[in-house]
C-alpha cells in the first residue's frame, strides 16, 4: 500500500470513527426523549397504561400493624394522680386495602377520573405477637370523651350513673373494631365503624392532559377543599393520596399527599437515595416542621385550636382531629416523636425513635411510583383534672393519653420488582451501554487513526528531507 493510500484509509478511518462517536452523542437525548415520552405515556391513569394496572390492583399487600398502650397502675392514676405507666403491647397485625377501588368512572375527556376506596381488615395470626382477644387496659373512650364535650356535672351524672371507671379492660378487637359502650348505650372503639365502610368518593387527575398532576386529588367527598381548619390554608387538598407522584421528580421539590385519616395535606421532603430491591428509589421524609408548634412554624397556626391544652399554641406534636372526626381525637407520630417534652414526660414508657416512628415514602424517581412507605401515627384522647367529676378529683394535670400507635405500611413484592427491572431499568441500561459503546468504539477508532495519519506524515516528510 502506497503512502497516499494509507493516508486515504486513515483518515476515511478518523472521519468514520468521529461519525460513529457523534452518533452515540446524538443518541443520548434522542434516547432520552423515548425513555422520557415512553413513561409519560405509561404512568397516564388510563385503560392498558401500567400505572392503571397498578392503581387498580391489590396484589401488593398492605398491612396496619398496632401497638396498644398497656396501663400498668391504673388505680393509683385515679386514687393518687400518679402518671400512667405505660407498656405498649404488639404488634396486632391486619392486612387491608385488599378489596378493589370501586365505582371508577372516568369524565368524558378521561382528565379526571373518579372512585371510592372501600375499607376492610382482615386480622394476620402469624405477623402478630398474641390473638384479638388479648386484654388490654386502656383509657376508657367513652369517659374521656364526656370530659372533653359535656359540662362536668352532666358528665359526672353519667359515669357515676353506669359505674364507670377512667380505665377499662378491653380485648384488642373490642378497643380496635368496636363494643357497646354501658355508659354511653352505643357502639365505640378507635375504628368504629370501619369494615365495610368506604372512604371518598376521590376524583384524581389522570394526567392525560398533563402529566404533572398525575394522581393529583381534584376533590374530596365532591369538595375541592375541606371545612374543618376555619382557614383556607389548612383546608387545601394538595397531592395525591401517597401511592404515586408524577414522574422525573427533582430531589429538590417537596412531595404533597392528603390523608383522610389525618384530615389534612401534608408534604415530605427528599432524604436520600436507597436501594430497594434492585431499584434505586428517593426516600422522602416528613419533617419534624409538620407537626411543630406555630411558634416554630407559622403555617401551622390554623391547626393550633385549643389554646389551652396547647398552652397558648406552644405545643408541638400534636393535631386536634375533634372538628374531623366528631370526638376529642388527638393525632401524633408515635411515643410524641418531635413532640413537646411536655407530652413524652406526662406519662411514662415511652421512647421516641426516629428510626421506628417517623413517616417515610420511597419513591421511584422515574415513574414516581410509590415502592415501599410506613405511614405511622398514634391515637390519643384527653383527660384532666375536675372539681365536678369525682374520678378525677385526683388528677393533677392534663395528660394527652396515648390510645395506640399504628404503622400502616406496605413494600414492592420480588415479582413486581423483578418485572420493573426488566421493563424499564434494563432497557434504560441497555440504550445507555450502547451510546457510551458508540462514543468509546469512535473515540478509539478517531484517535487510533489519527495516531497513525501522524505516523504515516512524519515518515513521509523524513524520507523526503534524506532524498
Amino acid at each position: 500500500m502506497t503512502c497516499c493510500d494509507q493516508r486515504c484509509a486513515l483518515i476515511t478511518g478518523a472521519v468514520l470513527g468521529a461519525l460513529i462517536a457523534v452518533l452515540g452523542g446524538i443518541l443520548f437525548p434522542v434516547g432520552n426523549m423515548v425513555i422520557e415520552n415512553t413513561v409519560k405515556k405509561e404512568t397516564v391513569l388510563e385503560n392498558g397504561t401500567l400505572a392503571y394496572d397498578t392503581w387498580t390492583s391489590v396484589d401488593v399487600a398492605i398491612y396496619r400493624q398496632f401497638w396498644l398502650f398497656d396501663v400498668q397502675n391504673p388505680d393509683e392514676v385515679v386514687s393518687q394522680g400518679a402518671k400512667p405507666v405505660l407498656v405498649q403491647k404488639g404488634p396486632y397485625t391486619y392486612r387491608t386495602r385488599f378489596i378493589p377501588k370501586r365505582n371508577i368512572t372516568f369524565n368524558k375527556d378521561f382528565t379526571t377520573v373518579s372512585f371510592v376506596l372501600p375499607l376492610g381488615a382482615i386480622f394476620e395470626p402469624g405477623m402478630s405477637v398474641g390473638t384479638e382477644d388479648d386484654i388490654v387496659t386502656s383509657l376508657n373512650l367513652a369517659v374521656a370523651g364526656v370530659y372533653s364535650l359535656l359540662g362536668h356535672k352532666l358528665a359526672n351524672w353519667f359515669i357515676q350513673s353506669s359505674n364507670s371507671t377512667l380505665f377499662q379492660n378491653r380485648t384488642v378487637k373490642e378497643l380496635l373494631w368496636g363494643y357497646k359502650d354501658p355508659m354511653l348505650k352505643t357502639m365505640m372503639g378507635v375504628f368504629y365503624p370501619y369494615n365495610d365502610t368506604t372512604d371518598g368518593p376521590y376524583t384524581v387527575f389522570t394526567g392525560k392532559d398533563d402529566i404533572k398532576k398525575v394522581a393529583t386529588i381534584e376533590n374530596w367527598m365532591g369538595e375541592t377543599s375541606l371545612s374543618y381548619w376555619n382557614d383556607s390554608y389548612c383546608n387545601m387538598i394538595n397531592g395525591t393520596d401517597g401511592s404515586s407522584f408524577h414522574p422525573f421528580l427533582d430531589k429538590k421539590e417537596h412531595l404533597y399527599f392528603f390523608s383522610s385519616d389525618i384530615c389534612r395535606s401534608i408534604s415530605a421532603v427528599y432524604e436520600s437515595t436507597v436501594d430497594l430491591k434492585g431499584i434505586d428509589v428517593y426516600r422522602y421524609m416528613l419533617p419534624s416542621e409538620a407537626l411543630a408548634s406555630p411558634v416554630a412554624n407559622p403555617d401551622n397556626q390554623c391547626y393550633c385550636t385549643d389554646p389551652v391544652i396547647t398552652k397558648n399554641c406552644t405545643m408541638a406534636g400534636l393535631l386536634d382531629l375533634t372538628a374531623c372526626r366528631g370526638a376529642p381525637v388527638f393525632l401524633s407520630l408515635p411515643h410524641f416523636l418531635y413532640g413537646s417534652n411536655d407530652l413524652v414526660q406526662s406519662v411514662i414508657g415511652l421512647s421516641p425513635n426516629p428510626d421506628e416512628h417517623s413517616i417515610f415514602l420511597d419513591v421511584e424517581p422515574i415513574t414516581g411510583f410509590t415502592m415501599r412507605f410506613a405511614k405511622r401515627l398514634q391515637l390519643n384522647m384527653l383527660y384532666g383534672p375536675s372539681n365536678d367529676i369525682v374520678i378525677l378529683n385526683k388528677i393533677k394535670d392534663h395528660t394527652v393519653f396515648p390510645i395506640l400507635w399504628v404503622n400502616e405500611t406496605a413494600v414492592l413484592d420480588d415479582e413486581t420488582a423483578d418485572m420493573f427491572k426488566k421493563e424499564l431499568i434494563s432497557r434504560m441500561d441497555l440504550l445507555e451501554g450502547f451510546q457510551i459503546g458508540l462514543i468509546a468504539v469512535g473515540s478509539i477508532i478517531f484517535v487510533s487513526c489519527m495516531i497513525g495519519l501522524i505516523v504515516v506524515c512524519t515518515k513521509k516528510n523524513k524520507h523526503g528531507f534524506i532524498a
